[in-house]
């Protein structure tokens, strides 16, 4: 398959109205990731990420994932995209529908979708299960665990603008997604995400790489309950840990990407603040720099995560081999360090956990436990492919 083939590929997997098909016309693209993962350095089985499915067992979970996607013309203009995942959420693996829209080419450079669609959060939204399409095995934690809705019901308009270096893309969406889950303190809750509005830009240079800047707010709803034992009897009793009541989220997201063949660089800035939640915003980024030496890709990445509460930071450093031009053997080891008033970043707590934290920390350490920070070292390891 020549690399044309594959740079094509992977763009219809992104969706572009670039590769719109002509009416009655099909293609069926298929994706995955075959991975396993490792937390050392934490020796009370302590886990760690989105779903907190890596910890010291040697998990497959974290990272695999099957998915396809469905594009048919009905005509020259209009045209309908399906896509579905297989993937784990905590501890079982569930199939998904995550894109199933409807797409009408206006004009040229105007594109109308209608149906559901993959939330325009951050920079790899479009892609975000396709791991082929960037350089990691896992995504920076630090950014992608802070919104964990990816995809909405409603509508969107894309138009792109061509120009003579390049050129810039707009997109405006709209909409809700309900009834969705949301992984905190080791467990799922329901949570509903209303009033979506995003929009985002793109100045793509045909020199100096892309620049995006994007914006999505929505109202929120979700009630965080769970059942703990309570100082100083150790009676069960359910506790509030978080609520929030159509409060509103506002997420800001700036990221640059450039890729010359030879020298690799992504990079990302976040921002994050729920309105009368009393947490203040959650700030974050990551700077991603890497080059090419034939097949192998070598890497490194700082990342930074930035509450109240305290910072979490790390490093990954990742060396990939190109076995096919469709098939990326990826191999990755990430530190991660936590500080502050005993922050846990994206180390999982679980709701006991939580309860006798703040039990210690009101009763003056009569009871309960004191908080603490976590540290980590994981490595990962898998195989990226299209088809």
């Amino acid at each position: 398959m020549t690399q044309l083939r594959v740079i094509t590929l992977a763009a219809c997997l992104a969706s572009t109205s670039a590769f719109a098909l002509d009416g009655g016309e099909y293609r069926f693209n298929g994706f995955g990731t075959a991975g396993i993962t490792h937390l050392g350095g934490e020796d009370d089985g302590r886990s760690y990420g989105v779903n907190g499915q890596t910890n010291d067992s040697w998990r497959g979970d974290q990272l695999s994932k099957l998915g396809g996607q469905f594009q048919y013309g009905l005509t020259d203009t209009l045209g309908v995209t399906v896509q579905a995942t297989a993937k784990p959420e905590q501890d079982n693996w569930k199939a998904n529908l995550e894109w199933a829209y409807l797409s009408w080419q206006a004009t040229d450079g105007l594109t109308l979708r209608a149906g559901r669609l993959r939330s325009p959060v951050y920079m790899y939204s479009e892609t975000l299960d396709v791991g082929f399409t960037y350089p990691w095995l896992r995504l920076p934690d630090e950014v992608y665990s802070q919104v964990q809705v990816s995809n909405y019901e409603g509508a969107d308009a894309l138009y792109t603008l061509p120009l003579s270096f390049g050129s810039v893309s707009f997109q405006v969406a709209a909409g809700q997604a309900v009834n969705r889950n949301i992984f905190a303190a080791d467990d799922l809750y329901d949570i509903d995400y209303k009033k979506i509005f995003a929009a985002n830009v793109s100045l793509a240079s045909n020199d100096f790489g892309t620049v995006r800047i994007g914006y999505t707010e929505a109202d929120i709803n979700t009630d965080i309950s769970a059942r703990v034992n309570t100082f100083p009897f150790g009676t069960s009793a359910s506790i509030l840990l978080n609520q929030l009541d159509d409060q509103k989220g506002k997420f800001t997201s700036v990221g640059y990407q450039y890729d010359d063949g030879t020298w690799i660089t992504s990079n990302e800035w976040t921002s994050l603040i729920i309105e009368r939640d009393g947490e203040g915003s959650t700030e974050a980024f990551y700077l991603m720099g890497g080059r090419r030496f034939g097949d192998f890709l070598a890497h490194v990445t700082y990342a930074q995560l930035d509450k109240d509460q305290g910072r979490q930071t790390s490093w990954t450093y990742g060396l990939n081999y190109t076995i096919t031009p469709t098939v990326i053997l990826k191999s990755e080891y990430k530190r991660v360090d936590t500080s502050g008033n005993g922050y846990s970043g994206v180390f999982v707590e679980k709701a006991q956990e939580s309860y006798d934290h703040a039990v210690y920390a009101q009763s003056g350490g009569l009871g309960g436990s004191p908080s603490r920070n976590y540290d980590g070292d994981i490595i990962s390891v898998g195989v990226d492919f299209v088809f």
